[in-house]
């Protein structure tokens, strides 16, 4: 009986190491086809430009109504499905902390031979120029301002700063990393683990098979090139308005749409550019330029102001925020809500939970490409956590500094963000010696993000409508970044800001269902190669 039970134990062995063996071999198969002569999924390629063009194209035919259709849509939308944004959220988060510090934790990204092939530096660097860019530049001292004017959590004044700031780190914290560390982590492991295309589709395999080659595969980088195009226009948009108000306060230019049309058109030749010169010599070496830039603004604006207030704001704010997160991550408004009608989290938390999720697959495709050799717990902590941290340095020293000159009775810089958000940086640096210079040094800066912004996405959205193809035909590369800067124009022609965040939130919301299958997939992954490795004695 003892044999009988050795034996059957030797078979299933034999039977586990079989069958993924022959996982592996599947997972070499690739997806590549020929598409008007260039190597592109054409089904993605073309129902991708028709979604995207039917809609731009509305939004200019139709005009001005436009605006109103999309102020209602998007207070349909945030009343309706707002609570399972901020409840996806904090799953997702929850589940990259899990892979993080579990026991998948030591699993290398393109096996155990891997090498990183970027060295850290430039891995950060390119992290955050693709990740929160021109969004912390444009609302790094309007949002703390507009929190500190009216929360739901404090009245004005001390505790009102402190819940500002800790709602600011809410929204650019550890949930919207969280969000681009599993989608980033997925594509990697399935990529350079399991050989397969670096596409959304890929890391649907342990739950579809061979029909991620299909119709399914097709319908979800669809749905991912989509959302990735809306997200990026978001941030495009907000990003050409501060270059706009940057050349309006230094220069007195015109500021408008058609000024910012130009602009988009300008800064998109450069993103072409950049893309066109590929990975290393144009995003690489322009992502840490941007880096170095922010860190001579970020320095500029911390030494020259009030110093010890702002160190001790950081240490205060990273505190509060740490010491709420459970509270600040599962609120939703409810109670408040019906007593005094109010839709405040509507414009902000969940517009920020939608826009991180409409930007994951970019910025995920984006991490996964360049983060072959890290483990997941590096990666895990790399993403989730140095970004982060930056961030909040940021916040607190822009935003810090904008609450101290309100605590001093200056009102100036809320009067500026009430007139027109992207100005208020600008009011800001007003505050302190040299303005011309570090204004002028905050426009080169959000055009470099914006550049960086622009060509990493490009990629991104070359590499989903081409199947999979790391390095796509420079003309498919022109085209997609050219439609990026189009998209942007015709939203802002359309409905401005509002239509900006209904697109992001329209895109997000399916693609937030896609996320929580695709948690599911990857720990099915995971769990297989961890019991075929053990099973194998290693």
């Amino acid at each position: 009986m003892g044999l009988k039970r050795r034996i059957d134990k030797i078979n299933d062995k034999i039977k586990s190491v079989s069958i993924a063996a022959d996982e592996e071999k599947v997972y070499v198969r690739s997806d590549r086809k020929s598409f008007l002569g260039i190597k592109a999924n054409g089904t993605v390629f073309v129902s991708s430009f028709l979604v995207v063009f039917a809609l731009v194209t509305t939004t200019l035919i139709v005009g001005k109504p436009m605006a109103t259709w999309f102020s209602n849509t998007q207070t349909v939308l945030s009343n309706s499905v707002g609570w399972l944004f901020i409840l996806l959220m904090n799953v997702f988060l929850g589940f990259a902390l899990f892979l993080g510090f579990g026991k998948y934790g030591k699993i290398r990204l393109g096996g155990p031979e891997a090498k990183p092939e970027f060295k850290m530096t430039s891995w950060f660097a390119m992290l955050f120029s693709a990740g929160m860019g021109i969004g912390l530049l444009f609302w790094g001292v309007a949002e703390p301002i507009f929190h500190f004017d009216n929360n739901p959590f404090a009245m004005k004044g001390v505790a009102s700063a402190k819940s500002a700031m800790g709602v600011t780190f809410l929204h650019w914290g550890f949930h919207a990393w969280g969000v681009y560390a599993i989608v980033g982590l997925a594509l990697a492991y399935f990529t350079f683990n399991k050989k397969l295309p670096l596409t959304i589709r890929s890391i649907f395999y342990p739950l579809f098979g061979e029909k991620i080659y299909g119709p399914i595969g097709d319908i979800i980088d669809i749905v991912s090139v989509i959302a990735t195009l809306f997200g990026l226009a978001t941030s495009l948009g907000f990003g050409v308005q501060q270059v706009n108000a940057g050349l309006t306060y230094l220069f007195d230019v015109e500021y408008g749409v058609t000024w910012q049309i130009g602009l988009i058109v300008v800064i998109t030749l450069f993103a072409t550019l950049s893309l066109v010169m590929g990975l290393d010599k144009g995003i690489r070496r322009l992502s840490e330029i941007n880096l170095r830039l922010a860190l001579i603004l970020l320095l500029f604006v911390l030494l020259i102001g009030p110093t010890a207030f702002l160190l001790k704001t950081f240490v205060q704010n990273l505190g509060y925020y740490l010491s709420n997160f459970m509270e600040l991550s599962f609120w939703t408004e409810s109670y408040i809500g019906v007593k005094k009608g109010t839709h405040w989290q509507n414009s902000w938390t969940i517009f920020y939970w939608a826009w991180w999720i409409a930007w994951s697959p970019f910025v995920g495709i984006f991490i996964a490409r360049i983060s072959k050799g890290r483990t997941i717990r590096e990666f895990v902590l790399g993403v989730l956590f140095v970004p982060a941290l930056l961030t909040f340095l940021w916040i607190s020293v822009f935003g810090g500094s904008a609450i101290y000159q309100e605590l001093l009775g200056n009102t100036q810089i809320s009067e500026a963000v009430n007139a027109n958000i992207a100005t208020a940086i600008y009011h800001l640096l007003e505050q302190y010696p040299f303005p011309f210079i570090s204004s002028l040094l905050t426009v080169i800066l959000v055009a470099c993000f914006f550049v960086t912004s622009s060509d990493s996405g490009s990629m991104v959205v070359d590499t989903l409508t081409s199947g999979g193809k790391l390095d796509a035909p420079v003309g498919q590369k022109i085209f997609w970044a050219s439609m990026e800067g189009l998209i942007a124009i015709i939203l802002l022609i359309g409905g401005g800001l509002a239509a900006l965040q209904t697109a992001t939130i329209l895109t997000g919301l399916p693609f937030a269902i896609l996320l929580l299958v695709l948690c599911y997939s990857l720990l099915k992954s995971l769990k297989k190669d961890y019991g075929v490795k053990k099973l194998k004695g290693s």
